[in-house]
């Protein structure tokens, strides 16, 4: 049976090697009009397409393997605390949890996500927690502690506690070693891939889409808002997640159709790798060709010691850093559609002194733009309005936005994205873009409510690299 088998390798190498082969010394059987690097990438495509069958076909291979696996034969998830809503949100906030040694973060976490969101934005979500930590006495004490603080929010179907008892879960010893991992690490991250499908497939029913934290972020106010603004421009777009943070596993938002796809994914390999390296692999298999990232992240991680062997952890979102010095405005002219009154300097909204800029009335779709002289990586943006002694004049109802520009346009630009939306009157947001090189030459402050009294801007306040 051995010598069987190798010769069948031996084959199997004899018929791949010639393609190789054929890469390196025969790159010129396609068009006259193609370089030298242009014939050697097709010849190496076609290679592949001899190698591998396509997307296409993974993509199908995986579909008769989702219909002959029985992943949820056994399943059955609990809830520990709370109650489902009746009716269907727009979000389902997931969260599975872990003991750590060196204490929790679960409670700090669920304190910033609904304290983090107004009324209004509570009605449109839930939180899932998924207690995942076999010892009952961990899970007995988290159990308390929740009911306790968060009485309110469960008795309003915003928080559900649930749990999948151990026999539920697939064989977590004897797993394949990838990568030098060790043992213990590849039982840690396969438990959690199976954790997180079991979270996701309680999930699917509640809600339009699905964001997943982890247990140890803090929350950017008003997020619910931005994720609802984000979705609502991406809604006729292709995608399979929107990211709002970079880190591991955190804000990662799914439609919860697409849920059970990647549920079985993750069961069928739950022991290959960690859950965001097989996200990475899932986006291939559906054809997202890159991650989707929204700027600045809507969580900070803020955990120092991981759930696996409670080992220090120094992870940290480069977007958060507490010590960024003074701003730098560069040099640049300042434009309104405000009523600028004559006692009111409208440069005193972009100046790094004591003034302010004042204006009698604000009306829905007005702003203030800032138009750089020159193009620049701009990396912080802060807008403070409203009076720095009292709560007065703030603008509430308003958003912060980036421009950029391909036209040469003198007082404005042809392209705006959304950075985010002013909470309290103020706007804080480090700036970050996944497209190399990419210039701000507008940061524009724009009016989304009629006011009843006027405005004052009192800084607007940049960071350049």
């Amino acid at each position: 049976m051995k010598n069987f088998l190798w010769i069948l390798i031996v084959i199997a190498i004899a018929m791949v090697f010639p393609i190789f082969f054929f890469i390196k010394e025969n790159p010129f059987d396609t068009a006259s009009f193609l370089s030298l690097q242009e014939k050697e990438m097709v010849a190496w495509q076609r290679a592949r397409m001899q190698i591998n069958p396509s997307k296409t076909n993974h993509l199908e291979t995986f579909k008769d393997m989702q219909k002959n696996s029985e992943p949820f034969k056994n399943v059955n998830s609990c809830i520990l605390i709370g109650a489902p809503p009746m009716e269907k949100k727009l979000l389902t906030i997931g969260i599975s949890s872990m003991q750590r040694s060196q204490g929790s973060y679960l409670v700090d976490t669920l304190q910033s996500l609904f304290f983090s969101s107004s009324l209004s934005e509570q009605k449109h979500f839930i939180v899932l927690v998924h207690l995942a930590d076999p010892d009952p006495t961990w899970c007995g004490q988290m159990i308390s502690n929740i009911s306790t603080i968060f009485k309110p929010y469960i008795q309003a179907s915003q928080l559900v506690v649930i749990n999948t008892p151990p026999k539920s879960y697939l064989p977590l010893k004897n797993l394949k070693k990838k990568f030098n991992d060790t043992p213990d690490y590849v039982a840690f991250y396969s438990k959690q891939n199976v954790d997180y499908a079991f979270i996701m497939n309680f999930a699917t029913n509640h809600s339009d889409y699905f964001l997943m934290i982890e247990d140890d972020v803090k929350c950017v106010p008003g997020f619910v808002t931005q994720i609802a603004t984000t979705v609502s421009a991406w809604e006729n777009k292709p995608w399979v997640t929107l990211e709002f943070s970079q880190l591991g596993f955190i804000g990662k938002l799914f439609r919860t159709r697409d849920l059970p796809c990647f549920v079985h994914f993750l069961l069928l390999f739950y022991q290959e790798m960690p859950c965001d390296c097989l996200l990475s692999h899932f986006h291939d298999l559906l054809m997202q060709q890159a991650p989707v990232q929204f700027f600045p992240s809507l969580f900070r991680h803020m955990g120092n010691y991981s759930s696996f062997e409670s080992k220090f952890s120094n992870l940290k979102d480069k977007e958060f850093e507490d010590d960024i010095g003074s701003p730098n405005n560069p040099a640049a002219s300042v434009y309104t559609s405000l009523n600028v009154t004559n006692d009111s300097v409208l440069m005193n909204a972009y100046s790094l002194d004591k003034n302010f800029f004042y204006s009698k009335s604000a009306e829905a779709g007005s702003h203030l733009t800032v138009v750089l002289d020159a193009p620049a990586k701009v990396f912080r943006v802060q807008v403070l309005t409203g009076s720095d002694l009292k709560d007065e004049n703030q603008l509430k109802e308003g958003q912060v936005e980036l421009g950029y520009d391909s036209t040469n346009r003198i007082n404005d630009c042809d392209d705006y994205i959304l950075l985010g939306l002013l909470v309290n009157g103020i706007l804080n947001k480090q700036v970050l873009s996944n497209e190399s090189g990419k210039k701000v030459k507008c940061v524009r402050l724009l009016v989304t409510a009629t006011l009843p009294s006027g405005i004052i801007v009192r800084h607007i306040n940049l960071w350049v690299k």
